[in-house]
């Protein structure tokens, strides 16, 4: 790792050389705030050691400077005075440590160690937060199509805005990836991002899991627990399958948005949250209104922007380069290799209506990458499970003789959870329940999904 010493002392500027090599590290050493600025612009290094007191400007302003170009580097600042005062001044202002003159060589090597070790883990974080923006940005979305270029286009409007966001579009569409979006492009970037499926909780725990409840507040609540509005604070909420909200849980979801507050389960106090909030829904939530089971206010509230994704089979255009993605990330995270992709592999794929959406064509694909022989990918190589099934005569029901109803919904549910590779999301679209019913069926046949 390399360190800047800046330091007008000869003497000193050569102690403290020979401890850095000493420790492992590669030195520069400079005389000025301005040499050690131009130094630190053509080879940012992982630490610098900078004087208070230079011939030119002071360290503190020398680590101004510095910091302006990288604030990740760790500035350790040493002082003539022994003071306090001095130091703690240096830290306020952004060092990550001092020492004091005299110099213990042994303190500053030391501390030299501890702010490399800072210096490495801080580029790391930097590192990962810009791989997952990469990720996660609208830019890095598949978008060959018109309907998701539109949808491009209304994430870059949209990032920087406070909009509450709903976000519309069948199960597996990528609906949480265009949440992710709006969150990673945005200027709440460095805040968190928080997701919640309202679709996955019982009616009490959904309460308790968005709004936190107080110790003691029903059986089993042994500690408090902030909610996901308060862990979101300054950063992003997205509340997927909002349709599935229950009408307890949209009282208090609407007081939140209009007071900009929540209230924990068993609670007296209120508190302030700043969220950005966005749902989504693959129900229709007009209806839902209609039917009395979706609070038309809240609706209004969610509703503000709405960003409509396509299913897949009407952006033909995106499966192509969605499978060449998926081919690559399958490979590389399962240690495989595709040696070849044959045309029909990809009209095998283009040919299917794809139910299941983005969501599916990724099942099958990696499939596809795990199974391939030699890999080979062809139109063999496409597992659809049910796609070559022989179509039901119009009105036919087609149940064995003697069957009951219930073996029936069984026999059903297994069928459909097995084409959609256990999907309960896309299962419960297509039967046309709620998640939560498919949940609760599952449970009452005992399946094992």
């Amino acid at each position: 790792m390399k360190i800047l010493i800046i330091e007008d002392d000869l003497d000193n500027a050569r102690s403290v050389t020979e401890v850095a090599e000493d420790a492992g590290f590669e030195t520069a050493t400079v005389h000025t705030g301005a040499e050690g600025i131009k130094v630190f612009q053509s080879d940012v290094p992982d630490v610098v050691l900078s004087d208070l007191v230079l011939p030119d400007i002071d360290g503190i302003q020398v680590m101004g400077q510095l910091k302006k170009i990288d604030p990740a580097v760790p500035v350790l600042i040493m002082t003539a005075y022994g003071s306090v005062e001095s130091g703690v001044r240096a830290m306020r202002e952004g060092a990550y440590d001092y020492v004091t003159k005299p110099l213990d060589l042994d303190d500053i090597q030391s501390k030299l160690r501890r702010a490399a070790e800072a210096s490495r883990l801080r580029r790391q974080v930097n590192a990962l937060s810009r791989t997952v923006r990469e990720r996660f940005t609208s830019t890095a979305m598949i978008a060959e199509s018109v309907g998701m270029k539109r949808v491009v286009s209304q994430i870059e409007a949209l990032a920087d805005t406070a909009a509450t966001v709903l976000i519309r579009g069948e199960s597996g569409t990528g609906k949480e990836l265009v949440a992710k979006a709006l969150h990673v492009d945005s200027k709440r970037r460095d805040g968190p991002y928080v997701a919640v499926n309202c679709g996955a909780f019982a009616e009490n725990l959904l309460e308790s899991e968005l709004f936190g409840h107080e110790k003691g507040a029903f059986t089993g609540a042994v500690n408090t627990y902030k909610g996901a509005f308060e862990r979101a604070d300054g950063g992003t909420l997205f509340l997927d399958e909002i349709g599935d909200a229950p009408a307890a849980v949209q009282v208090k979801l609407l007081r939140a948005l209009e007071e900009k507050e929540v209230r924990r389960v068993g609670g007296r106090d209120t508190f302030k949250v700043n969220v950005r909030l966005v749902s989504a829904t693959n129900r229709d939530l007009d209806a839902l209104v209609r039917d009395g089971s979706f609070r038309e206010d809240l609706l209004y509230r969610l509703n503000v922007v709405t960003i409509q994704i396509p299913p897949l089979r009407e952006r033909r255009a995106d499966i192509r380069p969605l499978a060449d993605r998926f081919i690559s990330r399958a490979a590389s995270e399962n240690g495989k290799t595709v040696t070849s992709v044959a045309k029909d592999f990809y009209l095998a794929l283009e040919g299917y209506d794809w139910p299941g959406n983005v969501r599916q064509l990724r099942n099958v694909v990696e499939s596809a990458v795990l199974l391939s022989p030699n890999g080979e990918l062809n139109a063999d190589s496409v597992n659809i499970p049910g796609k070559m099934r022989p179509a039901t005569p119009a009105g036919a029901v087609g149940l064995p003789e003697g069957m009951t109803l219930e073996e029936a919904e069984r026999q059903i549910l297994v069928q459909k959870l097995q084409e959609n590779h256990g999907n309960r999301s896309v299962t419960a679209e297509q039967l046309g329940i709620s998640r939560r019913t498919i949940q609760r069926k599952i449970k009452e046949h005992n399946l094992p999904y």
